[in-house]
């Protein structure tokens, strides 16, 4: 069974946890990749811009609403067996 399949086979609760994982997952990707390219194009010297800093703030503060929302998600899946099943896709 394919991923998506097993996704599917989910209660409607632990669907909207996993979705919220994968929103949570690509924004933590997409900071540290940020976060990364300024470190690289700085480490001869020079800091950030405002503009770069605010953008990682941006990207933070997106990044903090996805954990909370994944959390709320998370609590809200209260059957065993689909906590087990979102956990194993989520590995």
């Amino acid at each position: 069974m394919s991923k998506a399949q097993e996704v599917q086979e989910l209660s409607e609760q632990a669907r909207i946890a996993f979705r919220a994982y994968q929103d949570m997952n690509q924004s933590k990707t997409i900071y540290f990749q940020l976060l990364q390219d300024l470190d690289s194009k700085y480490k001869s010297g020079g800091a950030p811009s405002i503009s770069e800093n605010l953008q990682l703030e941006k990207l933070l503060k997106e990044h903090d609403n996805n954990v909370a929302a994944f959390s709320i998600a998370m609590s809200a899946v209260e059957d065993t067996n689909d906590r087990t099943q979102l956990i194993k896709l989520m590995s």
